[in-house]
């Protein structure tokens, strides 16, 4: 069952992409759902083409490694680009990565598979660290592969912290070619909230699980780059919280976690975001959180469809329908990307659809 929360009428096209989602009969807890999307398993990835393995430069001696999959040449430059970001200590390997690769290309789109920097086993590339305010490196991205392209048409994917990034650049860019579209999944939007909330009871099994494999990639960094980090000093981390005032903001230029947070969040610019944008969310995700501001400045913006279901957990929505629909995120994000980008100009049909302010499942 559907209802809708919106003073602004649904169009054909908005119903045409957005099928309803319906959990599978299993996963109707928060937390079942975020650990199944997380194992679930998948084909392997299988395109006609061999994945270009592409280094980007971005910044301070920084490059990110990317996979690519590209259609035909006479076609590429006008074909929608996708570019895919992960989200915290995922890589361009991530299923859902791969679910989206392959669903995007079978639409008949240009696929780049982003690794943040230092993710991937691409920690070599880079002496820096990654984190969720390096909208930088999208951008650089973006850039690199319309000069080399002439790519007419951009849209970003972004998974949780690959989601802020993604939002981030939009609301930097605005209306900036050949950026087109923008899709998310669970973004990490409001990062303080996300971060004590990683914090709170049960959720302390998803922030140990990140803490292990975020004080393992500083300690492989260690090695590489000894100069620069000193993995010894940083002692026992007990948080998210802690490991970003100790690591991220020591490393990475900002002066505290706090100060972190502020600038990275995409909060702070989404109001900006003036191109056809989908933030698809859950009502039960465990950690991800937003801010009643950071709502109303969403839901004010009428280039963004938001669309929050009230299961679907963190980055899973594993559905009730066999076969390729079990991921029901990966297409819906595929079908909102092919309606308001179709043609060389958006329609105006489509871009009344992202008007819709607020969709509820």
């Amino acid at each position: 069952m559907t209802s809708i929360n919106s003073s602004i009428p649904i169009s054909t096209e908005l119903a045409s992409w957005l099928a309803s989602f319906e959990p599978h009969s299993w996963l109707k807890n928060g937390h079942l759902m975020t650990i199944a999307g997380n194992y679930f398993p998948r084909p392997a990835l299988d395109l006609p083409t061999e994945a270009e393995a592409v280094e980007v430069d971005a910044s301070d001696a920084s490059r990110v490694l990317c996979h690519c999959h590209w259609q035909p040449k006479p076609v590429r430059p006008a074909r929608l680009t996708v570019v895919l970001v992960h989200g915290l200590e995922g890589s361009t390997d991530s299923g859902y990565m791969h679910g989206l690769a392959a669903r995007a290309y079978a639409a008949g789109m240009n696929v780049v598979r982003m690794n943040m920097r230092s993710c991937g086993d691409s920690e070599t590339l880079s002496p820096t660290l990654y984190h969720a305010g390096l909208s930088s490196d999208v951008a650089a991205v973006v850039r690199c592969f319309t000069v080399r392209f002439g790519l007419k048409r951009v849209a970003l994917v972004g998974y949780s912290m690959g989601g802020n990034m993604v939002l981030k650049m939009a609301g930097e860019w605005g209306v900036q070619p050949p950026l087109a579209a923008v899709a998310t999944v669970c973004p990490a939007i409001d990062l303080a909230a996300g971060s004590d909330a990683l914090h709170e009871g049960i959720n302390r099994f998803y922030e140990q699980h990140f803490l292990r494999r975020l004080m393992r990639h500083v300690q492989r960094k260690a090695a590489l780059f000894p100069g620069i980090y000193q993995a010894e000093d940083l002692g026992h981390v007990r948080s998210i919280r802690e490991f970003d005032q100790k690591v991220v903001a020591r490393y990475c230029g900002f002066s505290s976690a706090e100060d972190y947070y502020n600038r990275s969040a995409s909060a702070r610019v989404v109001d900006r975001i003036a191109v056809p944008t989908l933030i698809l969310c859950a009502q039960d995700d465990p950690f991800i959180r937003l801010l009643p501001k950071t709502r109303a400045r969403i839901l004010a913006n009428s280039h963004i469809a938001f669309v929050e279901s009230r299961h679907g957990g963190h980055c899973a929505f594993l559905g009730r329908e066999a076969g390729e629909e079990i991921h029901w995120a990966e297409a819906a994000v595929i079908r909102f990307l092919e309606a308001v980008t179709a043609g060389d100009a958006y329609s105006a049909a489509a871009l009344s659809a992202c008007a819709a302010s607020q969709l509820q499942y």
